[in-house]
């Protein structure tokens, strides 16, 4: 007889949500995490990045209210009450995700660094858990790259920059994704230098090229420099400053912030004792999220995929059934939103532009609306942006693209329509005015134009109707 239904590795989002409601559903179920429960998100990622991101928009509002006949004098930015803003929210957050809280749901809850010693077996410390079925939840963490110095002269990454108490007058940011756009901005606006060095051509590269250019062309606005298709080749220490080799330039400043990706936490998990296969992307799993061990499950970061603790949220769901119940439910990714929290955001759902045409050629219709003609956008002064929706040629949404305000609430009209399988023409119904979701309805409305402008048919009929009713009189 096994001890419990779940063992679950990894107090992260996607753990948390399994223990949970397998404890709720009255399974028995032991919690394992060697640090704290809450994962990357609640301590290093979404809540203190968007907190932070939050001060630093409150900054540039204030410091560019002049654009609307509103006069500011003297901005002082206290970095550390900006830092004490950020715990402020992780500790309102915290309790959601303590342990008291799982241990009164009836979890066990059991700190400590563990592995597996065979294909039924998750050794903590003295103990030895089994159970009818596990779930790997242990996220990722920075990928670090092998530059010369880089470790001797001192860098962080996403785990320590919420716990600086100064801000760096001057920071170079290794990486040209997400994390590194979202802190650049942030940390930018609230008064550091930024230069942002990215391996790619283009920043953000998995995006929209014109969506990514928007967001480029701000924070070129806004005084960050870029330096694109290149990589840092070695750090020194000089004089008490950081010194990063980029090319035949050196880059001299006060601190490096390092974010060129993630790796997936699984290094001391022992999991070939486990019968359980992974790469350097993560622990291989198949549409079911089942590892190739049939009672070993996986979800979130540590699978590679999706890196978003909605997505983990989701996959914990199918995990759920399937360790639970009944091995049948498989995960579909076919819609699956997210937003980079820069100024302008850029929301992303489906498939974008480049990878729509790779796969369906000319097959599909290109919908695009800038904002700037948004009424809202334009009292606001925010007209930087576009929405862009991909439909097939019978109108099914294969994917959207916002940049511009608040696009990372203006996206889930589009994701309930996608999830539905209602045609685009479904967002064109009536919206309040002036609202930023007026974008949508704006965008859906074009594929009626377009259909109207190709049906030469339809046209010739319109003509001659209303042609003999001014015959007529």
């Amino acid at each position: 007889m096994k001890e419990y239904d779940l063992v679950i590795i990894g107090g992260g989002s996607g753990g948390l949500v399994v223990a949970s409601a397998a404890a709720q559903l009255k399974a028995k179920v032991a919690l394992v995490e060697k640090h704290r429960l809450g994962g990357d998100c609640l301590w290093y990622g979404c809540v203190p990045s968007k907190s932070l991101i939050h001060a630093s928009r409150i900054a540039y509002q204030v410091q560019n209210s002049h654009q609307f006949g509103v006069y500011s004098q003297g901005v002082e930015i206290k970095f550390d009450q900006v830092i004490n803003h950020v715990n402020s929210v992780i500790s309102s957050i915290e309790p959601h995700d303590s342990p008291d809280r799982f241990r009164r749901l009836g979890v066990e809850v059991i700190f400590g660094d563990g592995k597996f010693i065979d294909e039924n077996t998750f050794e903590v410390g003295e103990r030895q858990l089994q159970a009818r079925n596990f779930v790997i939840s242990t996220g990722s963490s920075p990928k670090i790259p092998d530059i010369e110095g880089l470790k001797e002269v001192g860098f962080i990454t996403n785990e320590q920059v919420f716990s600086l108490t100064e801000l760096p007058k001057s920071m170079v940011i290794m990486g040209g994704g997400a994390i590194a756009c979202e802190l650049g901005q942030a940390l930018r606006r609230l008064g550091s230098e930024i230069t942002i060095i990215a391996s790619r051509s283009q920043l953000l590269p998995k995006e929209d090229p014109e969506a990514s250019q928007i967001i480029e062309n701000q924070f070129q606005e806004e005084g960050i420099r870029i330096i694109k298709s290149a990589k840092a080749e070695k750090v020194e220490l000089i004089d008490g400053k950081k010194v990063v080799s980029v090319g035949e330039e050196k880059l001299i400043v006060d601190e490096i912030l390092v974010s060129i990706g993630r790796t997936p936490n699984i290094q001391s998990l022992d999991l070939e004792k486990a019968n359980v296969d992974y790469n350097p992307q993560g622990i291989k799993v198949n549409q079911k999220l089942q590892t190739t061990n049939k009672k070993i499950y996986g979800c979130g970061d540590v699978i590679g995929g999706y890196q978003f603790t909605h997505v983990a949220g989701y996959e914990a769901t199918i995990v759920l059934q399937n360790a639970l119940f009944f091995p049948s439910k498989k995960a579909d990714y076919r819609v699956i939103p997210y937003s980079i929290f820069t100024s302008p955001e850029l929301a992303r759902v489906g498939l974008n532009e480049p990878q729509a045409t790779d796969i369906y050629g000319d097959n599909i219709v290109i919908l695009k609306q800038d904002i700037k003609g948004v009424d809202r956008n334009q009292t606001e002064g925010k007209i930087k942006g576009f929405a862009k929706i991909i439909t097939t040629l019978k109108g099914d949404i294969l994917g959207a693209t916002i940049v511009g305000e608040s696009a990372g609430e203006l996206i889930h009209e589009i994701v309930l329509a996608m999830t539905n399988n209602l045609k685009v023409s479904s967002l064109t119904g009536i919206h309040i005015y002036p609202t930023l979701s007026e974008i949508n309805s704006k965008t859906g409305l074009l594929f009626t134009k377009q259909k109207y402008a190709k049906n030469q048919t339809l046209q010739n009929l319109l003509n001659t109707f209303f042609s003999l009713r001014r015959w007529l009189g």
